[in-house]
């Protein structure tokens, strides 16, 4: 079966809580330290642990910043002042030094080892780098990591980069931010794409997200919550939000864009079993204790069925440019399919009509990236039900390295298919044709 995974949010969302409860459901933890050993950024070191969290144990991943990066991210009376301690519950400064004495005890600790980059910019006391989406880019491509989890990378940059652009009014390409060119946030970010990879995860069903109210002490001052990068990501990519009466910012803006990005359904199936839990641990203390649960589920539909959505447009005057970049865009945004059929319409214009399958939860995001991108003023929407192989996306070794297949189980045996990503980065590696790559993954990987 495909692999999907339920975030339940009801403690809100932070980047390093979405790493924590992936590395308790198993992804690798060697080669996530391996990973982020190969970045370009410097001034941190990693610290994976188990804690407590109202009685209940969790993972926790902690990003350790130097002083010059510190941002003061878990830091209560910096972020919330007094308004914060009026209503926190008694035992939460416990609990809170608790967590750092067990870290003490017992943490598995990977400090990073690259030379220091220095950069000309200051924030208040402290030194902190202003990367743009050009920089962020860079740093991921240079990261020893596969094309998959690069591209989940950049997916989740992306969002919070729109997003920090709107509300400070300026071009993507203008944008130098330190929510997004923090040390943590690259860490946390990349992080995330590699143990996703790791997984083999294809589907991520999101509900909703839990948030508190109140304000928070941001880099460009007190802002109200959720903030304003928050709220633009739960607008654009139409995610459900749920604001409690607790005091408190539950969903940072890496944990909003880790949503957009990777989710493919906001609902879960009626009938499901769950085949692994996974509890991240937050760093902040607040009347809701800070836990991100994450469950491998499989939904129990009969023969194999599964509910997906045609989107289809007749399109007359848009160059076949245009249209490849859309396929692509389509496709990046979470698209299950996207093809063209020529065609002519009234007039006897020549044209083309375009169709996407997609999950629900991802519908109003294509729709937006059709309207803004080509000619349409409308689009057909037909509600499918399909039937699917049972599949599972694994990692495998072959002569020419690592390489990922997708596994399809029938009735009389079971299919493999290598997957395209893996091909490229094999073929470009060996200099071998594609072809020849794909063949020799498929014989080696036989059943």
């Amino acid at each position: 079966m495909s692999k999907k995974l339920y975030l339940e949010c009801y403690s809100g969302i932070s980047g390093d809580m979405t790493v924590a409860a992936l590395l308790d459901l198993g992804a690798n933890q060697q080669s996530l330290i391996n990973a982020l050993n190969s970045l370009p950024v410097d001034g941190f070191k990693i610290e994976i642990s188990r804690v407590k969290k109202a009685g209940i144990d969790a993972c926790d991943f902690n990003v350790i910043l130097d002083a010059k990066h510190e941002n003061h991210d878990h830091d209560m009376e910096y972020l919330h002042g007094e308004e914060h301690h009026k209503h926190e519950p008694k035992h939460s400064h416990k609990e809170h030094h608790h967590h750092h004495e067990h870290n003490q005890e017992h943490t598995h600790s990977h400090k990073h080892d690259h030379h220091k980059h220095h950069h000309g910019h200051h924030h208040g006391h402290h030194h902190h780098e202003h990367r743009g989406m050009k920089e962020i880019t860079q740093i991921i491509e240079q990261a020893h990591i596969t094309s998959n989890a690069k591209q989940i990378a950049l997916n989740i940059f992306q969002v919070i980069g729109k997003a920090e652009a709107k509300a400070h009014a300026l071009p993507m390409n203008e944008v130098h931010f330190h929510e997004v060119g923090a040390v943590d946030s690259i860490v946390d970010i990349v992080a995330v794409a590699v143990c996703i990879d790791d997984l083999g995860i294809s589907e991520v069903i999101v509900p909703v997200l839990y948030e508190g109210t109140g304000s928070v002490r941001c880099q460009h001052g007190v802002l109200p919550i959720p903030v304003p990068a928050v709220a633009n990501i739960v607008s654009q990519y139409n995610l459900k939000l749920k604001i409690t009466q607790t005091l408190g910012e539950f969903i940072t803006p890496t944990g909003a864009a880790i949503v957009a990005a990777l989710k493919t359904e906001d609902s879960l199936p009626e009938n499901f079993t769950i085949g692994k839990i996974g509890l991240g641990a937050g760093k902040r203390s607040y009347e809701r204790p800070s836990i991100l649960r994450a469950m491998m589920i499989e939904s129990q539909a009969k023969d194999n069925t599964d509910v997906i959505y045609k989107l289809e447009s007749n399109i007359d005057d848009c160059s076949g440019e245009i249209l490849g970049y859309v396929m692509d865009k389509l496709l990046e945004a979470g698209a299950l399919d996207v093809n063209y059929i020529p065609l002519y319409t009234k007039k006897n214009r020549p044209a083309y009509q375009i169709n996407i399958i997609s999950k629900e939860g991802n519908i109003s995001v294509l729709e937006q990236i059709l309207f803004q991108e080509t000619t349409t003023i409308g689009i057909r929407r037909q509600k499918m039900e399909r039937t699917i192989l049972p599949r599972e996306v694994k990692t495998v070794q072959t002569s020419l390295g690592e390489a990922k297949v997708k596994i399809c189980q029938l009735k009389t045996g079971v299919k493999v298919y290598p997957e395209y990503d893996s091909v490229v980065a094999i073929s470009k590696q060996h200099q071998l044709p594609f072809h020849q790559v794909y063949q020799i993954i498929l014989k080696e990987n036989k059943k």
